[in-house]
């Protein structure tokens, strides 16, 4: 029986980065105020310094430094004040010995001086001098010219999920246009006599359809571009139509349902059928996710995914297998990961992997317990109260109380 010749999740995503070496996705330049939930396609570097002068972080005068050493509030210095420089104007003074400017916080500091003394330590001695009552160090309370980013310097790398605060930096790092990957186009086909749509009225033995839902969503997540939905009957000839279809139009094409051994499960069939490299993969060593199908047709360029029924399933393995290959081709960060403390024992599904959902908490310590969602794969519930999950080895006998567990988060 084909099915139970599984690979475990490592062979299944060896097998599918091999066949799908050449599917990394085409890049286009775009704009950095468009390129938010976009992917670094390269090295962003910077087109000017940050800051572009050297500038004060606080209200105060520059200085020399050295004229401060040995300054305490009971033995002040005195200094002459030469300027006042304003906020987005060049100082016109040069500091020497024995003189000070008073900066404001962000304005630019005059050529001469290394170092500002806040204001709360300083006194008008009169309207030409001040007295100086902390010590202050060279660089003290200022940022010098490309302190934060130099010139020419990568501070952006290939792979890098643009956030608003990577646009911020561009902003002022003077980069307007970037290098970005292009989104992958998915195809999802829900499949199964008994699916009914979210507006008709509900009917025993009848099932809405969740997973065009919940796998477009997927898709988006991720910043692809949904280009087709369907829903069918299990019907060999629509389903291969529809499949044929979408793989015309689709870099992965995501068929839910129809891919165990059932009388009509089709899916494997016409995967294997319809694609050059054909099905490498029917079934994976993983609870819940296990009647699993992958191939590819290196002919269209498209990924073929056939996912359990089951929708919380169905989404666990878009993102152990989908997900995964996508950052894996992109260079892109693979998801955050924390340690929380199981909260009671867990056995794992002998022969399988365990993909387990968790709730975490605040433990009393301040150290985040986590407790273990148990429900069945058809319980979209559960991936509702999850925050991560945790994959148990197949070779584990499972998790016990109080163990520290490498939660993966949403």
């Amino acid at each position: 029986m084909r099915l139970l010749k599984v690979d475990t999740l490592e062979e299944a995503r060896r097998k599918l980065l091999d066949a799908a070496a050449g599917k990394k996705p085409g890049t286009e330049t775009v704009s950095f105020t468009d390129s938010l939930g976009r992917i670094a396609a390269e090295d962003i570097a910077a087109a000017e310094n940050v800051p572009g002068f050297a500038k004060s972080t606080v209200d105060g005068y520059a200085v020399k430094a050295a004229n401060t050493q040995g300054v305490s509030e009971s033995v002040p210095v005195f200094l002459d004040i030469v300027e006042e420089i304003q906020m987005g104007v060049m100082p016109g003074e040069k500091i020497l010995d024995g003189q000070a400017s008073y900066v404001p916080t962000g304005g630019m500091l005059p050529e001469g001086a290394d170092a500002v003394v806040m204001i709360e330590h300083t006194e008008k001695f009169d309207e030409k001098s001040i007295a100086v009552y902390d010590a202050v160090s060279d660089g003290r309370n200022v940022i010098r010219a490309g302190e934060d980013i130099r010139a020419g310097s990568a501070f952006i790398g290939a792979g890098t999920l643009i956030r608003p605060q990577e646009i911020g930096v561009m902003a002022s790092a003077g980069v307007s246009r970037l290098e970005v990957y292009r989104p992958w186009k998915v195809s999802v086909i829900s499949t199964g006599d008994e699916l009914i749509g979210i507006e008709e009225p509900a009917g025993a033995g009848r099932t809405r359809d969740i997973n065009t839902y919940s796998l477009s969503a997927s898709a988006v997540k991720y910043g692809f571009e949904v280009v087709s939905t369907a829903v069918l009957k299990d019907d060999r000839e629509q389903i291969r139509a529809a499949i044929r279809d979408a793989m015309a139009v689709s870099d992965v094409v995501l068929v839910s349902g129809g891919s165990s051994q059932g009388e009509k499960d089709y899916t494997a069939d016409i995967m294997d059928e319809l694609s050059d490299v054909g099905v490498f993969t029917h079934g994976i060593a993983i609870k819940p996710g296990k009647p699993t199908i992958l191939a590819y047709d290196g002919g269209s360029g498209t990924v073929l995914a056939g996912l359990p029924g089951h929708p919380a399933a169905a989404v666990m393995i878009f993102e152990l297998l989908i997900g995964w290959l996508y950052r894996r081709l992109t260079g892109m960060k693979e998801p955050k990961r924390t340690v929380a403390r199981m909260t009671e024992n867990v056995a794992a599904a002998g022969g399988k992997a365990t993909c387990l959902l968790l709730e975490l908490r605040e433990g009393s310590d301040g150290i985040y317990e986590a407790e273990p969602i148990l429900g069945k794969s058809g319980l979209m519930t559960t991936l509702t109260r999850a925050d991560g999950y945790a994959v148990i080895d197949t070779n584990s006998e499972g998790l016990k109380q109080g163990e520290p567990v490498a939660v993966v988060l949403f």
